[in-house]
């Protein structure tokens, strides 16, 4: 089974290696972004990839990328990405790559939340709120919310961890305006992206959007919407309430790290072959409940 940590391009210029992506600029307009098999979890970076995982990322992406194209313009150009590297190269970029728009990142991450769970579930048990927003008193943890809140976090560097803020700060990082318009904007992708999943069995108990300007500075989604690195995916009929649901995503990892009582700081411990095989296997099948198709 080939799984990929890293890629190494002669064809392009690198320009970023994130936790999951490399990026490679093509040219003035578009970059080519690879989704490794790298899996992080709590911001630091395993050890050990995660087989099919840029596969599914990618093509679960795409999916709701195209099926949201109407409600916001997103990052796709739809050009083949094996036409900008050697013939050679071909193989690392494979069913998980695309060639997107260069964009300007909005230098926050937007979460929504429709269930109070992990950081969130947290907060709520010291302040009865999240991010600033105050919630009703004698919530259960994996509780539904009254409705989604948009609750924005600071973009961390590669080693650190992303941290909640305010609305208020948000909106001293990007403007009223802006954060106005992707409250708006994420929230509807939320709500739709839910009831979708919902009648495919599957509840989205909260997820992560990021977004980018055009030259014109027209919002773009970018990066990945939707996928078990930046949602948490919950099976219908395996949820209870007052428990941390069985998931389809990686918290499956961070629940291990978890009982292990890891400090959270590199290096991270190695994971053992059951989890890295569970892992892929709730990967892919959190892409066939909601695609239908199989990896």
């Amino acid at each position: 089974m080939t799984t990929l940590t890293q890629t190494s391009l002669s064809s392009l210029k690198l320009l970023n290696r994130g936790k999951v992506r490399d990026i490679y600029d093509v040219d003035d307009e578009n970059i080519l972004i690879v989704t490794t098999d790298r899996l992080s979890a709590f911001d630091i970076i395993m050890n050990e990839p995660i087989p099919f995982k840029g596969e599914v990322l990618t093509k679960m992406a795409n999916f709701w990328f195209e099926k949201f194209s109407s409600l916001v313009p997103n990052h796709l150009t739809h050009k083949n990405p094996l036409d900008f590297v050697s013939k050679n190269e071909s193989v690392q970029i494979i069913n998980r790559s695309i060639v997107a728009k260069k964009l300007k990142p909005i230098p926050i991450e937007v979460i929504v939340r429709g269930y109070i769970i992990g950081s969130g579930w947290k907060e709520y048990e010291l302040s009865n709120s999240i991010c600033g927003i105050g919630l009703p008193t004698g919530l259960k943890l994996a509780e539904e919310l009254p409705s989604p809140i948009f609750t924005p976090s600071s973009k961390a560097e590669i080693g650190n961890q992303d941290e909640n803020i305010s609305l208020k700060e948000c909106e001293n990082l990007i403007g009223k305006e802006l954060t106005s318009q992707l409250s708006v904007i994420s929230l509807d992708l939320y709500k739709k992206a839910y009831e979708f999943a919902y009648n495919k069995g599957i509840i989205i108990a909260d997820t992560k959007f990021e977004f980018g300007l055009d030259n014109l500075g027209v919002i773009h989604i970018m990066d990945e919407i939707l996928t078990p690195d930046s949602s948490r995916f919950w099976l219908k009929d395996s949820y209870q309430l007052g428990m941390s649901p069985p998931s389809f995503d990686k918290q499956f990892v961070r629940d291990w790290l978890e009982s292990i009582n890891w400090s959270k700081s590199p290096p991270p411990p190695t994971l053992p072959d059951d989890i890295i095989q569970k892992t892929s296997e709730k990967y892919r099948e959190a892409f066939f409940k909601l695609t239908g198709d199989r990896i």
